[in-house]
């Protein structure tokens, strides 16, 4: 792996030692003083590279596109865009040097796969609320409990400059999306030939974090409220979840209940994390794999490799768009290529490897973030035998009308079995409602029994 090491931003750290117990200052004043300058206000750096190939970030979208509603399919700024180059199983040897284990490995069992290779645009953009906090919290975010917890934080990115790899997975865990939002997290896991059964899940998250004049220490280590409602198939339909994320998961890990409308009661669900299954998965995602990832890190090490630039899924608007049904992306072995964008950007590659004595499916994972929105684009997953076993893409565009940049559509591939899971296809419904409000009275356990539909 070639890593950038002349970067606009802290040098590379080689592994991430926490001690136990002990707040985990950030930066100088003068480095913060950076942010908005050398940096971007998210951190990242503002220069484009060398080679000409990644553009300055000029500020991201900063308006929708003219004839663009709220509520409607998001419109494609760059639609007139032309495909720069192929990376086919043909070729892709040609590229290794920007592309992931778990990409190359696409490409050796896949004849079908390929990436279509767009020009940059450093789309990414928040509001300026965040940004202002971000640069606050950059001098004042600690990391607390062994990198389990933050303090000193509100609103924006905690760790604009990071010193180590939990600080950068917080970035992830952190960034802007919105106060409230309900969503359709619809998911198919085709079988071989390709055949599925759309399963229709409706989300509502609720994030404390976000809203004005919280802080990390006036939310009562309640992160975000989160409800996952089945809609379909019938055989699912009515079944609930509901869970309280932490802020501090060594304090208090997070609560989770589930509501089964066959048995018609509510019941607490502890095992509603880390590698335990997801709903409905066919056993191709695990919770904590839900955005990339979320929860509590303590069953890793983790290191922060450095940066690097590589191909990612950008600027996905094809695979948002209503006029793409969800027959034309689910093709067999993986996503239809027809409808995936790819660009060139520097990413912050992040390795977390199973501590001894601790227990996961996974002996190993690489996490590789977008520094201009710290959103995690791809996983590469590695089993208990220490070899590659799945691979995970997230297709990000900006939601323009908030504005984040945030996933539309995960897909987790299975390198062995050949299956994958593909999950928020909200094609055929509304998109995000980023309008949506809801309050903590909503996600009580009491009122779960009331959501479920049978």
């Amino acid at each position: 792996m070639k890593l950038i090491k002349k970067t606009a931003l802290t040098t590379i750290v080689g592994a991430t030692v926490l001690v136990a117990g002990m707040a985990q200052a950030n930066v100088s004043a003068d480095k913060a003083a950076q942010l908005g300058g050398k940096l971007t206000p998210m951190g990242s750096e503002k220069a484009g590279n060398a080679a000409g190939t990644i553009p300055a970030w000029d500020g991201g979208i900063t308006r929708a596109p003219a004839g663009y509603k709220i509520g409607q399919s998001h419109i494609d700024p760059y639609a007139a865009d032309k495909i720069k180059f192929q990376v086919t199983p043909a070729n892709y040897t040609q590229y290794a040097d920007q592309l992931s284990e778990g990409q190359k490995a696409m490409f050796q069992r896949y004849k079908t796969f390929r990436m279509d290779v767009y020009p940059t645009r450093r789309s990414a953009s928040f509001p300026q609320r965040t940004y202002d906090f971000t640069k606050k919290n950059a001098t004042a975010c600690k990391l607390v409990a062994d990198g389990e917890g933050i303090q000193g934080c509100a609103e924006g990115f905690p760790f604009p400059i990071p010193n180590n790899a939990y600080e950068a997975i917080w970035n992830h865990k952190l960034k802007y999306k919105g106060l409230s939002v309900r969503s359709y997290s619809n998911q198919a896991a085709p079988t071989a030939s390709g055949a599925f059964t759309l399963v229709r899940l409706q989300e509502e998250i609720l994030g404390l974090y976000y809203k004005p004049g919280n802080t990390s220490e006036s939310i009562n280590n309640t992160l975000l409220y989160y409800k996952q409602d089945v809609l379909a198939p019938a055989r699912l339909a009515g079944g609930v979840l509901l869970v309280h994320e932490t802020l501090n998961a060594k304090a208090a890990p997070r609560q989770a209940w589930v509501y089964n409308p066959g048995q018609r009661r509510v019941r607490r669900a502890p095992n509603v994390a880390y590698d335990n299954p997801g709903t409905a998965s066919d056993g191709l995602r695990t919770n904590d794999m839900t955005d990339m990832f979320n929860g509590a890190m303590d069953r890793f090490n983790w290191t922060l490799v450095g940066k690097k630039e590589m191909l990612i899924p950008y600027n996905d608007y094809k695979a948002d768009s209503s006029n793409t049904k969800v027959a034309d992306l689910v093709k067999p072995g993986h996503i239809n290529p027809d409808y995936i964008r790819y660009e060139l950007h520097r990413v912050w590659v992040v390795d977390a490897k199973l501590k001894p004595g601790e227990r996961h499916i996974n002996s190993r994972r690489t996490f590789y973030l977008d520094e201009d929105s710290w959103q995690i684009v791809m996983v590469d997953h590695y089993d208990g035998q220490g070899k590659l076993w799945r691979y995970s893409e997230a297709l990000p565009i900006n939601y323009y009308e908030v504005p984040t940049l945030w996933t539309t559509l995960e897909s987790h591939y299975d390198l062995k079995s050949g299956r994958y899971i593909s999950g928020l296809l909200d094609n055929q419904d509304k998109p995000r409602d980023f309008s949506f409000q809801s309050t903590p009275a909503d996600y009580s356990p009491q009122n779960l029994r009331d959501s479920g539909v049978r």
